[in-house]
């Protein structure tokens, strides 16, 4: 129990550090692989019929494709930012419809949005 319990506070302090550290651009990919993380640990919970625990990864992972959203500028980032924020609040709707149907679809639908996204973020130098 208490390996359990010092692994999980280095995680936590390692990651603070890592956010303290980071760029713009790489708070953005911490982000996008945190949600993509929480999905595939909710699809994980959804098969071993884990309904609570399924249901908080799943709310981790709306909180941060909402984060995601509101970071967005809509003033300056025109045409591009109005795209994310469309895309955002759709995953986020497809999310809670994963929740409550409790479909393994929808959420590899969405990992697969978050990853295609990933990916353009991964490629900028």
């Amino acid at each position: 129990m208490y390996s359990r319990s010092a692994l999980k506070q280095y995680q936590q302090v390692n990651t603070h550090a890592q956010v303290s550290e980071a760029s713009p651009h790489r708070l953005i990919q911490m982000l996008l692989a945190g949600a993509l993380d929480r999905i595939a640990q909710a699809q994980g919970a959804m098969s071993r019929d884990q309904i609570e625990l399924k249901g908080m990864l799943i709310g981790k992972a709306i909180d941060i494709v909402g984060g995601l959203r509101e970071g967005l500028n809509l003033e300056t980032g025109g045409e591009l930012a109005a795209n994310y924020d469309r895309l955002y609040d759709y995953m986020s709707r497809r999310l809670i419809e994963a929740n409550r149907k409790n479909d393994a679809k929808i959420l590899d639908e969405v990992a697969g949005l978050l990853r295609e996204i990933k990916a353009g973020w991964d490629g900028i130098a």
